[in-house]
C-alpha cells in the first residue's frame, strides 16, 4: 500500500512538472533569452554627420570631412563598462552611406578620409575595445544608402549584402544586427540627386537576407523594426506600453511600415516570440550637436526610461553620440554611469528576500517578520517556456485590512511597479493566464526613495513678448508664442503654409529653432521640409536656410537650424513646404530664433 501510495505521487508530480513546462504560445530563443538578460547596451552614432552638424546625411558630404583627432574606442568600452552597459552597437553605416570600415564594395569610407592616413578601420578597433572590456558588440547597417547611384535597382541589394557579409565575418562574435526602419527619400544618389520610393514590402528581399545573418552569425539577434527577432517600441522617446506581449506576427508587417500601436503593446494571440527594444538617445538627438551639451538627459528622466523600458519587460538600448574628436563626451559619460551608480544604491536591499512565500491557486503570498515600508514591487516571470501571465493585482496587508495597490496587466522578463509609499505586514498577488498551468514569478520588494524631477525651465534669446503674429490670422498662433509645449497651432490645409513673425525691432539672429506637436504619440502635422527668410520691411523676403529635418517623425524635439552667419532682420517667415505624410496638416508647438 505504502509503494502503490508513493508511485501515485511521483506519477502526480511528474504530470504537474510536465505540464507547467509545456510551451505556451510561442518561445524564446536561447539568443534571445541572452538578449533579455543585457538588459541595457550601448547605441553609438558616429559618421560623417558628425563633422556636418546633422541628423541625416544627404550622401554628397566629402570623405575629407571624416577627421576625429582623438577617436579612442577604449574610451566608449571604459564608459559604457562603467554605465553598467553590456555592448555597444555601431553605426558602422548610416543613410548617408559613408562606411566606417575600409570596405572593399566602395570608394564612400574611412579608407579615403584624412583620419589615419586612410588605414583607420573603427569597426576593427571597436572591436578589440569590447573584447578587451568584456563587453558584446553590434552593428548598425542602414539599408537606406542616400550616396550609391544604384539604390532603388536590385544590383544595390547585392552591394547592401556584400557589405554585410563583411561586417559579419571580419569582426568576431555579433550580438545584434539593426536594420533601420528609415527607407527611401531625397539624397544625393551618386550625383543624380532626387527622391527614390521603393516598395518595401518587396524591394530588400528580407528573408534572404534574414537567412545571410543566420548562417555567417548564428546566434546574433537580429532587429528590423517589426523583427524577426525583436521589434521597435514605436518611438524614440524611451518607453513601451504597460502592456507589452512578446508576441507579434512578425510575417503580417512590414519594416519600414510599422503600426506603431501595435509595436507598443505586442499582440496577445500572435505565433511569433518578438520582444520589443527601447532605443533612446541619452541627448534629443543621435548625432553629437555642441549645443546639445546643455540637454542631456538628467538622472530622474534617464531613471524613468528604465521604469518604461527594462521595467515593462523590455530591454533598452541608449545612445550616445560620439563627438568630433571621436570620444564619447563627459557630459554624457558622467550622466550614465550616475545613473548606473544611483541604480545599485536603490536595488541594495530586497525586503522579500527573507520573507515567506505561499501560493494557493494562482495568488501568491509574502508574509514579512514585521511589518516593512515599500514603494517598488518587482516581479520577474519565467518566460522559457512562453509569456504565460495577462494580468494581476497586488493587495497589501495593512494594519489587518486588506487594500488594492497595484494592477496591471502583462509582467514578461520583468516589470516594475512603482506604487505609494506602503507600510505592511503581508503582500498578496493574484495572476491571471490562459495557460493550463501558471508557472509563479519571482518577486522583489524595494523601498526606493522619490526621486524629484528637476525644473525644466525653457529658456529664449529674445523676448517674445513683443512678437506679433503677421500670418496666419488666427488667435490660436499665439500658441507657438505662450512658452507653453503642451499647446500648438494646428492647421488642416494644404501647403505651402507660412508664419510670418513681425519683432517689432530689428536684431541679429544667428538661427531659428522650431518645436512640433509634442503630444504622447499620435502626433499631428509634423513638418519636414521648410524655408526661412528674412525681411527688414515685411514685404521684400530673402531665404537664408532651406532643408529637412531629418528624422523628426521618430525623434519630435527642438529642430535647430544654425545660419552661416549672424544676419539683421525685423521680421521672420518660417515656410513649412511639406510634412511627415506628404500631405495634410500643419503643426507648430513653438517658433524661436537664436542670437
Amino acid at each position: 500500500m505504502k509503494k502503490l501510495t508513493l508511485l501515485m505521487l511521483f506519477i502526480m508530480t511528474t504530470s504537474l512538472i510536465s505540464r507547467s513546462q509545456e510551451p505556451f504560445g510561442p518561445v524564446p530563443t536561447q539568443s534571445q533569452l541572452d538578449w533579455y538578460d543585457m538588459e541595457r547596451y550601448a547605441f553609438v552614432h558616429f559618421s560623417i554627420n558628425t563633422f556636418t552638424d546633422q541628423e541625416w546625411g544627404f550622401g554628397d558630404e566629402s570623405p575629407q570631412l571624416f577627421n576625429p583627432t582623438r577617436l579612442d574606442c577604449r574610451q566608449w568600452a571604459k564608459v559604457c563598462k562603467e554605465a553598467g552597459l553590456k555592448g555597444i552597437i555601431l553605426t558602422a553605416k548610416h543613410h548617408a552611406g559613408f562606411c566606417l570600415w575600409p570596405s572593399k564594395y566602395t570608394d564612400y569610407s574611412v579608407k579615403n578620409s584624412p583620419w589615419k592616413n586612410g588605414k583607420g578601420d573603427v569597426v576593427r578597433e571597436l572591436s578589440e575595445a569590447c573584447k578587451e572590456y568584456g563587453l558584446k558588440m553590434g552593428i548598425y547597417l542602414s539599408p537606406w544608402d542616400r550616396n550609391r547611384a544604384d539604390y532603388g535597382e536590385p544590383s544595390y541589394i547585392e552591394y547592401f549584402r556584400n557589405q554585410l557579409t563583411e561586417l559579419l565575418t571580419n569582426y568576431g562574435d555579433i550580438f545584434e544586427v539593426w536594420f533601420d526602419g528609415a527607407n527611401g527619400g531625397d539624397g544625393y544618389y551618386g550625383g543624380q540627386r532626387g527622391r527614390r520610393n521603393i516598395d518595401r514590402s518587396k524591394y530588400y528581399d528580407w528573408n534572404n537576407t534574414i537567412a545571410l545573418v543566420r548562417k555567417l552569425q548564428p546566434n546574433c539577434i537580429i532587429w528590423n523594426e517589426v523583427g524577426p527577432d525583436i521589434r521597435w517600441c514605436g518611438n524614440e522617446q524611451g518607453s513601451i506600453g504597460e502592456t507589452n506581449w512578446a508576441r507579434y506576427d512578425y510575417s503580417a508587417h512590414i519594416p519600414g511600415e510599422p503600426d506603431n500601436a501595435t509595436l507598443r503593446s505586442g499582440e496577445i494571440d500572435a505565433p511569433n516570440f518578438v520582444p520589443a527594444e527601447v532605443n533612446v538617445s541619452i541627448r534629443p538627438g543621435w548625432f553629437y550637436h555642441k549645443f546639445e551639451d546643455l540637454k542631456v538627459k538628467s538622472l530622474y528622466k534617464l531613471t524613468n526610461i528604465y521604469y518604461n523600458s527594462v521595467g515593462r519587460g523590455s530591454t533598452w538600448l541608449l545612445n550616445f553620440p560620439i563627438d568630433c574628436e571621436g570620444r564619447i563626451n563627459d557630459i554624457d559619460a558622467k550622466a550614465a554611469i550616475e545613473f548606473n551608480n544611483y541604480l545599485k544604491s536603490i536595488y541594495k536591499e530586497n525586503l522579500a528576500k527573507d520573507a515567506s512565500e505561499r501560493t494557493v491557486d494562482n495568488s501568491m503570498t509574502v508574509s514579512f517578520k514585521k511589518a516593512v515600508t515599500f514603494t517598488q514591487l518587482i516581479l520577474k516571470e519565467d518566460i522559457r517556456k512562453g509569456q504565460r501571465i495577462k494580468g494581476f493585482e497586488v493587495e497589501a496587508l495593512i494594519n489587518g485590512d486588506w487594500k488594492t495597490i497595484a494592477k496591471g496587466t502583462t509582467i514578461s522578463h520583468k516589470r516594475i511597479l512603482l506604487l505609494p509609499e506602503t507600510t505592511a505586514s503581508e503582500v498578496k498577488i493574484a495572476f491571471h493566464t490562459d495557460a493550463s498551468e501558471l508557472i509563479f514569478p519571482k518577486v522583489e520588494i524595494y523601498n526606493v526613495p522619490e526621486l524629484k524631477e528637476p525644473e525644466d525651465m525653457e529658456s529664449y534669446d529674445f523676448d517674445r513678448a513683443k512678437w506679433k503674429i503677421v500670418s496666419p490670422d488666427t488667435v490660436a498662433a499665439s500658441q507657438i508664442l505662450d512658452g507653453n509645449k503642451k499647446t500648438m497651432l494646428w492647421l488642416d490645409k494644404g501647403f505651402p503654409v507660412d508664419i510670418v513673425i513681425d519683432m517689432t525691432e530689428n536684431n541679429s539672429i544667428s538661427g531659428f529653432r522650431y518645436l512640433p506637436d509634442q503630444g504622447d504619440y499620435f502626433l499631428r502635422g509634423i513638418i519636414t521640409h521648410y524655408e526661412f527668410a528674412v525681411s527688414m520691411n515685411g514685404k521684400e523676403w530673402t531665404n537664408v536656410s532651406s532643408g529637412e529635418f531629418s528624422n523628426i517623425s521618430n525623434n519630435p524635439l527642438w529642430q535647430v537650424v544654425k545660419f552661416d552667419k549672424k544676419i539683421k532682420t525685423r521680421f521672420i517667415r518660417f515656410r513649412a513646404i511639406r510634412n511627415s505624410k506628404g500631405w495634410g496638416d500643419f503643426g507648430c508647438a513653438e517658433l524661436d530664433v537664436l542670437k
